[in-house]
């Protein structure tokens, strides 16, 4: 194959810049390199890790299946969940989802909501020391335990998106691995802190096997096949995202404590 002058100039430079990039390479220490899935998947301990890049990471699902927040972690994760910067987050993305909302010709449309660390905080029992935002292995029967008591205060950011769509005429749908034998503690809960109404309170049942995503899919294309179209769906896991029917747009809420497949 024959290579004319334009492509012999293209691939010097190519060739120039990738030598120039090995040899910044080797002048910056402590790159990304150490956050491989071993800080994620088994949670072990790797020297120098950078948490800021750590969440990011698993923000962007480039981290994905791991259990626990590491360790050297912790502080990190319990300071900015409880800070102006989660919050200042939350609110960054409701707004992005409000204008394009306003962009929308209203019908029959609803717009998918999901529960835990979404439109509900789990905060006070993640804080908790048994629990240390996420470091410390997941105990269900803890959880169950908090989540009976029905005490979980609001996203703000995610309440002021609801009550905005309620009143562009857009209805939400509620889709949760929440348990169904909570149905009443969570509706006393949600209508709690400020949720009033929705078209559907979708909670995981005894028959609702497989991951949360194929879950969350499934109860998806339910509404589409009842004529709904789906305009939105906000979440905190990449699960609630992900799959089939997954609306027209999607936004993610931050949320480094824990992964759901």
């Amino acid at each position: 194959m024959k290579c004319n002058n334009n492509m012999k100039f293209i691939f010097f430079y190519v060739l120039i810049f990738i030598a120039a990039k090995s040899s910044q390479a080797d002048l910056i220490p402590n790159q990304i390199h150490p956050l491989h899935p071993k800080t994620g998947s088994s949670g072990s301990h790797v020297p120098q890790i950078n948490c800021l890049s750590w969440r990011l990471a698993v923000e962007t699902n480039n981290i994905q299946d791991w259990t626990l927040v590491p360790l050297q972690c912790e502080d990190y994760v319990g300071h900015y969940m409880l800070g102006k910067q989660y919050r200042d987050d939350c609110y960054n993305i409701v707004a992005a989802a409000i204008q394009y909302a306003k962009s929308l010709k209203i019908g029959k449309d609803v717009w998918v909501f999901d529960i835990d660390e979404t439109t509900l905080s789990n905060l006070p029992y993640y804080a908790r020391s048994d629990v240390a935002f996420g470091s410390i292995k997941y105990n269900a029967t803890k959880f169950d335990e908090w989540t009976r008591e029905g005490k979980a205060p609001t996203v703000p950011a995610a309440l002021f998106l609801y009550n905005t769509l309620l009143s562009m005429g857009i209805k939400p749908v509620f889709i949760s691995g929440t348990k169904e034998e909570f149905r009443q503690i969570r509706i006393t809960n949600l209508n709690k802190v400020g949720y009033h109404s929705w078209i559907r309170l979708i909670l995981k049942g005894v028959n609702d096997t497989g991951s949360s995503m194929k879950y969350k899919s499934r109860k998806r294309a339910e509404l589409v096949k009842d004529g709904y179209r789906i305009v939105g769906n906000i979440g905190d896991q990449w699960s609630d995202l992900l799959g089939d029917y997954v609306g027209q747009r999607t936004f993610k809420l931050p949320d480094p404590m824990y992964y759901i497949a």
